[in-house]
């Protein structure tokens, strides 16, 4: 029997992400039409024997998570439950927090995965790759450019054996081009590893309690704490996939991943891709509309679009490289770029929104999207455009590399801006 525990953070989490993250928990936000945990739980769904899906996290329990909860237990025929943490302890803290819970039942083994990064997810391939070695633990591991590798977990691995012989996070000179995809198989024995730190932290603390009374022995964090000394143990292995696999920080990487999702579609959910029909609007390349979007037939969309629920797009109108969310209007002959539109917004006839991309390097196999920083020497960095929630942009104007946040009723054009 097997379980899957997803960590979804919380409130104080997804900063990187606003104006998106004001009006919906990061991990519910659509990516390629479906919220972002909707991919994990589908290849959950996909093991057999997978038992219960665990979501962890410090939000308060509010009516999308709820309703997410309900309608997914539905669609996949599995339980999921929100475990809600007291604070926020970590990737290991919260865990060993509810470990409990997670070996009620008696699991062989369980998946640890971050609610932030898109993946094919090989679960099935990484089951079979713990069976040869052996029931350890697993780290998903893929390969990164020298330097990029430095902004994520990096893994020595011994290259016969595949075993993990150091592991360090975001080292500050190059280590390894093996790179940890947050993604993981644990046995129940990881448990044992996690106390043993809980102990060690609650000794520490009394030592240091007049200086650092606010800490607390149960935030642990699996990279920095659990991995470091489980390398060179024969305790710790590292599956490499070369998949597709990205962090979702950022908004700008919401519409990489929504293109990586996009891709995969064609294998596993077809029906999710529109077509060109007559009397439909011109679909190039890979393209979701939700049923409910009402789109006039000489609009132009793709590549990589997704158009979320009651859309409205006028006559004329070219979509490229962009989310729409649900209730946004798109009046006739606007056209949008490189840009996430927010829920309820408006774009006035023949506007034009437009960003600059953050994709990686597409001559480099190993390249992934750096999570760019706001700002850069001051000035802000070129990036896709965002519109918050029920934002509304007048005809005629041009909005470019600019993020406005929501409820704003813009009277001109705008570039290079945060608009508050």
């Amino acid at each position: 029997m097997l379980k899957a525990v997803i960590l979804i953070g919380g409130l104080q989490k997804g900063t990187r992400f606003r104006p998106l993250s004001f009006e919906v928990p990061k991990p519910l936000f659509p990516v390629a039409g479906v919220p972002m945990l909707q991919h994990h739980i589908e290849a959950c769904a996909k093991v057999s024997n997978m038992k219960e899906i665990l979501l962890v996290g410090f939000y308060q329990p509010n009516e999308a998570l709820s309703r997410f909860l309900s309608n997914a237990q539905q669609e996949f025929k599995i339980p999921i439950r929100y475990l809600q943490e007291y604070s926020a302890l970590s990737t290991a803290g919260g865990i060993y927090h509810f470990r409990d819970q997670i070996l009620s039942g008696g699991p062989e083994a369980f998946f640890i995965m971050n609610a932030d990064v898109c993946s094919e997810f090989p679960l099935l391939e990484m089951l079979e790759f713990q069976k040869e070695h052996g029931n350890t633990h697993v780290i998903l591991g893929t390969t990164a450019n020298r330097k990029q590798s430095m902004n994520y977990g990096c893994i020595v691995e011994n290259q016969d054996t595949n075993e993990v012989l150091h592991y360090v996070e975001k080292p500050s000179t190059f280590v390894s081009d093996i790179i940890n995809c947050g993604i993981y198989l644990f046995t129940p024995e990881i448990f044992e590893h996690i106390g043993l730190i809980f102990q060690k932290n609650q000794q520490d603390l009394l030592l240091e309690e007049q200086m650092n009374g606010w800490q607390r022995a149960e935030v642990i964090r699996l990279e920095q704490d659990i991995f470091t000394a489980l390398a060179g143990r024969e305790k710790l292995y590292v599956y490499k996939t070369d998949r597709f696999w990205s962090q979702i920080k950022s908004a700008g990487s919401a519409i990489y991943a929504s293109r990586l999702y996009l891709n995969q579609y064609h294998k596993t959910h077809p029906e999710r891709l529109a077509n060109n029909e007559e009397g439909r609007p011109t679909i190039r390349g890979n393209v979701y509309i939700h049923p409910t979007a009402n789109i006039d037939p000489t609009a132009v969309l793709g590549p990589n679009v997704s158009i979320g629920t009651g859309v409205t797009i006028g006559a004329g109108v070219r979509v490229r490289e962009s989310i729409i969310l649900h209730g946004a209007t798109l009046q006739d002959h606007s056209c949008v770029l490189n840009s996430i539109v927010g829920w309820d917004s408006t774009i006035g006839k023949w506007a034009r929104v437009e960003g600059t991309p953050s994709d990686p390097n597409p001559n480099d196999p190993y390249a992934k999207i750096d999570s760019e920083t706001l700002f850069r020497e001051g000035k802000l960095t070129p990036s896709i455009t965002i519109l918050g929630c029920n934002v509304n942009i007048p005809s005629e104007v041009i909005i470019l590399n600019a993020i406005v946040l929501p409820h704003k009723d813009l009277n001109r054009g705008f570039k290079n801006q945060i608009i508050l």
